[in-house]
């Protein structure tokens, strides 16, 4: 095998597919890259067996081989060669030798026999959605904060692509707040699947500033995000994704139309004041014109804050500060909606104006 390619082009890519080169002790290969060159196309993979990653390079030449390389090692190595340099890599048996300029090393590695098999999609059979990037960026991020880490519970580990009323929205719960958005108006074919959020997170990491669109893909239990020269395969989760759509609220009596920086500001006052109650905050809405957020603790006193607002229906409930916080940061617009029907129901925020982003908290117990 033999290429030659540019170090800053061979450095991106190694840097967007190391990050999952993780071995196993019972399958070190995993520590590797599979660098492939077949009929002048180059593709440079690592996986994790619930996860691969693939970026083709374009090159000035080359001949057909394939070698499987430590993948934290070369990464490294190139990054720390000089950008302009043109970065040349030849094998023989199971080693590499890599030169750059006055720079030479050569890497044991290990025959691509060991390297597991990549998953692959049926094209024929798979359901395929593309996405203007910054919308997909922005949605994931509004999305995947809800998610949990408790594996006991895998299918709220993930967000939930799923279709409801021929458009594509994405959800995701931890059990005591629900993000859920509309990410496609129409669509035509239905899907109803858990991608990790852990390869979400590889997807957004992967974009550059020259992805415009990423292109969607799914086919029984796996999913394929394509960027441009960069391709993520992931496992779906095979579990039930909870019935959400029954837990947003349809009808609240309490309403507060309320400056989301305003809202943000009182909030992380109060909860200065609530550390030491698990960041326990009450909001209370008060005729004419009060909405107040206030938390009171022994240790460290009392703060309340008002805010100005048309107020037509008096309630108050108890929130997790945090979980506020990371609300009001996933909304866009300067004005926001929160409402609630009682102390003890779920409290619904969402934009004044655009209606496609539903955060959901649920209130602790006063």
């Amino acid at each position: 095998m033999k290429i030659k390619v540019s170090q800053e082009k061979l450095n991106k890519a190694l840097s967007n597919v190391s990050r999952i080169a993780i071995g196993k002790v019972t399958l070190p290969i995993l520590n590797n890259a599979l660098i492939r060159v077949s009929n002048k196309k180059v593709s440079v993979i690592t996986t994790n067996l619930d996860m691969a990653i693939s970026d083709f390079l374009p090159v000035s030449s080359s001949e057909d081989g394939v070698i499987t390389l430590p993948a934290k090692l070369l990464a490294e190595f190139i990054s720390n060669l000089p950008k302009d340099e043109t970065v040349e890599i030849t094998t023989k048996g199971d080693k590499a030798t890599i030169k750059a300029g006055k720079y030479s090393s050569t890497i044991n590695g290990s025959p691509a026999d060991d390297f597991p098999e990549l998953p692959e999609i049926n094209e024929k059979t798979a359901v395929v959605y593309k996405i203007n990037t910054e919308d997909f960026k922005n949605s994931i991020n509004e999305v995947m904060i809800a998610s949990s880490n408790d594996l006991t519970r895998p299918a709220l580990t993930g967000v939930y692509f799923n279709t409801v009323n021929n458009s594509l929205h994405i959800a995701a719960t931890d059990g005591y707040r629900l993000a859920e958005k509309q990410i496609i108006n129409k669509v035509e074919n239905d899907i109803f699947a858990i991608v990790p959020t852990s390869s979400l997170q590889e997807v957004l990491r992967a974009i550059n500033d020259s992805t415009d669109e990423i292109e969607i893909t799914f086919n029984d239990d796996l999913v394929r995000f394509r960027l441009g020269e960069i391709e993520i395969i992931s496992k779906l989760i095979d579990a039930s994704f909870p019935d959400y759509q029954k837990l947003i609220p349809k009808e609240n009596n309490i309403k507060a139309d309320l400056s989301r920086e305003e809202l943000l500001r009182v909030t992380k006052l109060a909860a200065l004041f609530s550390r030491s109650i698990g960041g326990s905050i009450i909001c209370e809405t008060k005729k004419p014109k009060t909405f107040s957020v206030k938390s009171i603790t022994n240790e460290y006193g009392e703060n309340n804050s008002d805010i100005e607002t048309t107020i037509k229906e008096e309630g108050k409930i108890s929130l997790n500060s945090r979980f506020l916080i990371d609300a009001l940061n996933s909304l866009e617009e300067p004005e926001i909606t929160i409402e609630f029907s009682n102390s003890l129901a779920p409290i619904l925020l969402k934009n004044k104006k655009n209606n496609k982003y539903n955060h959901i908290i649920m209130p602790l117990n006063s």
